[in-house]
């Protein structure tokens, strides 16, 4: 039977895999909850780009181009212009501009599930992504803004499928390589304007070049009464023409003022940088200098800071004094972290910033890139990066157990923040085959998978995992792992007889290893996946459920118990049994606020409120309405959300209030739309009343439906909360 099954499952997962097979990569980048999406604020003035921004927004503007490739050498500035010609052209997407940072993501299958977590929709496993993408994007007009395309230039004809299918929305792409797809119209990023001919800079700022105002204004946050004089006005300009204009490098060179003043920073730079240049010769011309302005820089640090940058190299996107620290033992470095970042800081080559109350560290692509390549170089990546997947395994670890109870959201929130790091981590373990260590790392997150909707990203690690058991033997319990999550899509997409008995060697492998715990889980998904193929094996569906509740009881795990009981409650309702769904559904709360487990609670919470309702026990569900929507919108949960707007919706449609329903129901329906979630809802009880009061209000309701389409999500709730629940998340609100 194992042999047989194994077959099934080889064969299920073949296409599968083959669709998701992708090179080697490090890590992926992404923004933390609450941020997710919103073009960032350039933190420096942006200088001699207003010519660019106005082309840039012509062309998006005209609407006959479906993707805008900003095309250039690294350090030209395609974010910056990027960022500003979204904030530039916000007006012409009235359905939202979101950013989608791809600098760390190195593997084409995951551009899908990286535009999906920027645009907050949600991946359950109930439905293709693609489709869920594709829902959320149809008839809105959207710019979606794709920075750092080119390491997943092999992901470009996605782009062609989704703006297929969502023929409104606009990509907006930085990458130093065209991307060679159909309508797409590559706009060429040109470096600043330096000083004409050979001359000196203009002491005039209204003639003054782009190149030198931008060295002055960077030059000024270290020197306030830096300026172009008679003095320095020749060295100004050899440095701008001397890194033809990329400002990046103009940064970097003014950085320098600090210790050094414009001749003696031109006359380093005449000496080192066609030295420099000559040893990178097969890289773009541009391109070479910007690495030969890197090494000039660095150049200038001690043995330590310069160490400490290259180990920086193997961090995604952003990192934490802690992880820094947990890097450094036995390095030069390792006692100075602090010290040696702010260095790194003053030298503009680490920024500085504040995401969800906690200072975090960045290093530009372009940098970053740098120092992983001279790590490399050195001989030190391998090892590195095993300090790094360590780190973030001891981190999760030590985050996990409070995914299930009171510090969930919290929980939630960090995981988020670190969420680039953890995906170079478990990268990382499978690359380098340790693929037990990489099964047990996700398997310990999954309950943030579920909550944040990354089960797509995960699947693809997992079937890469099945793929090399054959270069390092994996244990039964890795096995099992790598199949659930391989399984858990297509349990709810495509449910089947195979699916079933896969789930059901996971039980058994998980039994094998000694996981009840797992096993329990795995037999409840088995009982789901019976559902969804055939009503006909409900029975043993609720057979396998309770004896999963049963298990997960005594052994203590919560979350788990309380999750299955939700499903029993599900199923009890389809089967038209309410009394015993709403005492699963009672059990399902009892259970998961014993533990603070507010994920659990919002969801049993809701399914109950529903069937009150249904059942005619109005206040009783609008109590509970209420308090299910406070609780998502603790956890940035936006599905609840939208369901506790749909089930306020019901109850103002039961007391006749037509204006406030129609509102409440297209928000509602709108958040719907834009995360992705279009599967049919079997528990809806909202439509039917608003339907009546259709019949009688027919006036009240389109003028809600009209008012209900412009309202912000912080707005709908505004509307749906009593006042003196609302200030209590008017904070939380802030941050969507």
């Amino acid at each position: 039977l194992e042999d047989q099954v194994a077959g099934d499952l080889a064969m299920l997962l073949a296409e599968r895999f083959d669709e998701s097979r992708t090179p080697e990569a490090p890590d992926t980048g992404a923004a933390p909850v609450g941020l997710v999406g919103r073009v960032p604020v350039p933190y420096t003035t942006t200088i001699g780009r207003e010519g660019d921004i106005d082309a840039v927004r012509t062309l998006l503007a005209r609407g006959t181009d479906r993707v805008v490739s900003l095309i250039g050498p690294g350090g030209i500035g395609k974010s910056r212009l990027a960022i500003e010609s979204a904030l530039a052209s916000a007006d012409l997407f009235p359905d939202g501009v979101y950013f989608v940072l791809l600098e760390g993501v190195l593997e084409p299958g995951l551009l899908l599930p990286t535009i999906a977590y920027y645009l907050g929709i949600r991946d359950n496993g109930e439905a293709a992504l693609e489709e869920r993408i594709a829902h959320a994007l149809a008839d809105r007009r959207v710019l979606i803004v794709l920075d750092n395309f080119e390491q997943i230039v092999d992901a470009a004809p996605v782009l062609v499928r989704l703006y297929t299918v969502a023929p409104t929305a606009t990509f907006l792409v930085t990458s130093r390589i065209v991307l060679r797809i159909r309508g797409e119209r590559v706009y060429d990023v040109p470096p600043l304007t330096t000083p004409a001919g050979e001359g000196p800079a203009s002491l005039d700022r209204s003639s003054r070049s782009a190149a030198v105002s931008l060295f002055v204004d960077r030059a000024r946050a270290i020197d306030p009464q830096f300026d172009v004089t008679p003095d320095n006005a020749r060295d100004l300009a050899d440095i701008c023409r001397r890194l033809e204009g990329l400002p990046l490098a103009i940064e970097l060179a003014a950085a320098k003022v600090r210790i050094l003043n414009p001749a003696q920073i031109a006359g380093r730079l005449e000496r080192s940088l066609p030295l420099l240049t000559a040893a990178v010769r097969d890289l773009p011309e541009r391109h070479r200098t910007m690495r030969a302005t890197i090494d000039w820089s660095v150049s200038l640090l001690p043995p330590a800071q310069r160490d400490l940058l290259e180990d920086l190299g193997v961090f995604a996107t952003r990192f934490t004094l802690d992880a820094v620290e947990a890097l450094g033992e036995g390095r030069p470095w390792g006692g100075h972290a602090i010290d040696a970042l702010a260095a790194l800081a003053d030298g503009s080559l680490v920024k500085q910033s504040e995401l969800g109350g906690r200072r975090v560290f960045s290093l530009l692509a372009i940098v970053r890139e740098y120092a992983l390549d001279h790590l490399k170089e050195r001989g030190d990546a391998q090892r590195v990066r095993r300090a790094h997947a360590d780190y973030y395994r001891e981190l999760v670890q030590q985050i996990a157990p409070d995914l299930g109870g009171r510090g969930q959201a919290d929980a939630v929130v960090r995981l988020g923040l670190e969420l680039p790091n953890l995906r170079a981590a478990v990268r990382h373990l499978v690359y380098t085959n340790r693929l037990d260590d990489a099964g047990d790392f996700a398997w310990c997150l999954l309950i943030y998978w579920w909550i944040s909707g990354f089960f797509a990203e995960v699947r693809v690690w997992m079937l890469e995992l099945l793929e090399k058991q054959h270069e390092q033997p994996i244990t039964p319990h890795t096995r099992a792992i790598a199949w659930f999550f391989a399984l858990w899509g297509e349990m709810w997409q495509r449910p089947s007889e195979q699916v079933v008995a896969g789930l059901g060697e996971c039980v058994r492998l998980f039994r094998e290893s000694g996981d009840e715990d797992a096993a329990a889980m795995a037999l409840a998904a088995r009982a789901t996946a019976r559902v969804q193929f055939s009503h006909l094996d409900t029975d043993k569906a609720e057979a396998e459920l309770r004896e999963a509740v049963v298990t997960l009881r005594e052994r203590g795990n919560t979350w788990a118990e309380a999750i299955t009981e939700v499903s029993l409650g599900r199923l009890a309702w389809v089967r038209g049994s309410t009394d015993d769904a709403l005492a699963h559904f009672d059990r399902a709360t009892s259970v998961a606020e014993s533990r603070g487990d507010l994920f659990t609670t919002s969801v049993a919470g809701n399914l109950r409120s529903r069937l009150n309702f249904q059942l005619g026990r109005i206040e009783e569900a609008e109590r509970e309405f209420v308090h299910t929507l406070l609780l998502s919108i603790g956890l940035h949960y936006e599905e609840g959300v939208a369901y506790g707007l749909e089930g306020v919706c019901a109850v103002a449609a039961a007391h006749g209030e037509a204006w406030r329903a129609a509102a409440l129901a297209v928000a509602a329906g709108e958040i719907r739309r834009r995360i992705g979630i279009f599967d049919v809802e079997a528990f809806t009880v909202h439509t039917p009343y608003l339907e009546i009061l259709r019949g009688r209000d027919a006036q009240s309701v389109e003028a809600g439906e009209i008012a209900g389409a412009e309202l912000t999500v912080a707005e709908a709730v505004q509307l749906a909360l009593p006042e003196h629940e609302f200030a209590t998340v008017v904070d939380a609100l802030r941050a969507w």
